[in-house]
């Protein structure tokens, strides 16, 4: 077992990326957001860029789609999720990505727009 200097087993870090589909969103309260539906992966250095998430419908119908900049999920063990710290109102007022919509890739604008609105930091320049 590896572990790092603050005593985490670095052996438990990875996670499948199947196994990541599925899992919830919640809030730091607890309160479940939505569903990661796909990630987005950089070809180039391999990094998960964005989480897809599905948000609101039932069932998986009539739902939203919004792409979270990855650096603003972080997993949650005691709740078996994702936490991001965001409110339902600015969820609403995010830019929405459709899954069978254009890659994000193929829009920086579009991405660049993303990651101000998360206050995230771009994954190309990190």
């Amino acid at each position: 077992m590896e572990t790092t200097t603050d005593g985490a087993d670095r052996s438990r870090s990875l996670i499948a990326s199947d196994r990541v589909i599925g899992t919830d969103v919640r809030r730091p309260s607890g309160a479940r957001v939505g569903v990661i539906e796909r990630l987005m992966l950089d070809k180039a250095s391999g990094r998960v860029a964005y989480a897809v998430m599905s948000f609101g419908g039932f069932l998986g119908l009539g739902g939203d789609f919004y792409t979270l900049p990855w650096s603003v999920l972080r997993f949650e063990p005691s709740q078996d999720a994702y936490v991001v710290d965001i409110t339902e109102e600015q969820l609403r007022d995010a830019p929405p990505r459709s899954p069978e919509g254009t890659d994000p890739a193929e829009d920086r604008a579009w991405e660049e727009r993303v990651h101000r609105y998360y206050n995230a930091a771009p994954y190309w320049g990190i």
